[in-house]
């Protein structure tokens, strides 16, 4: 049996954000992209979102997945949309210019966000995306402020998951639609590190699908769908590994920029810890009901 969320969360620093903050800071992300764009014959004012999505979406799967999973949310031009750690910028970006809606990303750490905001002024996106430096667990909005939220590959690095789902129903409208796409815990084994969130055990705060659907729903929320992506993951990888085969190495822009000299090793590490069966991404979505 797993241990469980409500368990481990008492071993866990209780401020564990400069860990978290400290782990994706680069100190030179935009330099990085910069020089990765003028390596593919690019400049600011020529690179294109599609050109930026090997570097801007940090999660498994990448634009393809975060098309698929925020179709079935149905944002419309009329909506505010929440993106909850939004890194860079790359989902809110997609987000934005897909469906026409306005989205806010916040993100705890500054250099994401500056980067994504320079990023958005690259794009013309800057009239329709807003990206600040904030807590998930203490967003600075009023109540009832967005129609729709949702996270990618960030529950892993929030050590209270009760606080965070307090605080999206909070700020969601009646109604509203949270929709999640995480690594979840799915054994009790330990997972080997560094993974691509995080370094040490320090900074993972892992916790399984049933302890995500019980956090929601004790706080409000009611669980609309669900869908194991451990398959699909294994295959993308694959897929991966083969174009890199190809490609003989890196792409200029790549995920790399963002996990540093290390990525090789957290992507490797990543891929044995959902082959075998210690982790698997996971997406659900929720509806807000009272």
């Amino acid at each position: 049996m797993c241990i469980t969320y409500f368990e481990s969360i008492g071993r866990i620093q209780i401020n564990n954000q400069k860990i978290v903050e400290d782990h994706y800071t680069n100190g030179e992300l935009l330099k990085s992209i910069c020089a990765g764009i003028y390596q593919i014959g690019k400049l600011p004012g020529t690179v294109t979102m599609e050109d930026l999505s090997a570097v801007d979406e940090f999660h498994i799967g990448g634009r393809k997945v975060t098309k698929a999973f925020l179709d079935p949310m149905n944002i419309s031009v009329e909506d505010h949309v929440l993106d909850v750690g939004c890194g860079i910028g790359g989902s809110s970006r997609f987000a934005a210019k897909h469906y026409g809606c306005n989205v806010t990303g916040i993100d705890l750490t500054k250099e994401y966000v500056d980067t994504g905001n320079v990023l958005c002024s690259w794009l013309g996106s800057n009239k329709q995306v807003k990206l600040v430096q904030g807590d998930a667990v203490e967003i600075n909005a009023p109540d009832a402020t967005f129609d729709k939220a949702f996270m990618l590959h960030v529950g892993m690095n929030i050590a209270n998951k009760v606080a965070l789902a307090q605080e999206i129903k909070r700020v969601l409208k009646p109604g509203g639609i949270f929709g999640i796409y995480d690594i979840m815990q799915t054994s009790s084994e330990p997972i080997v590190f560094p993974v691509p969130w995080a370094s040490t055990v320090e900074a993972s705060i892992l916790a399984s699908p049933d302890d995500y659907k019980n956090i929601l729903a004790a706080v409000g929320f009611e669980l609309t769908s669900e869908r194991n992506q451990r398959k699909f993951a294994l295959q993308f990888f694959e897929h991966q590994k083969a174009i890199s085969a190809l490609t003989k190495g890196s792409s200029p822009l790549g995920l790399h920029l963002l996990m540093g000299e290390t990525a090789s090793t957290k992507v490797k590490n990543m891929v044995e810890n959902i082959a075998m069966d210690r982790v698997a991404p996971i997406e659900m979505f929720f509806r807000k009901t009272y």
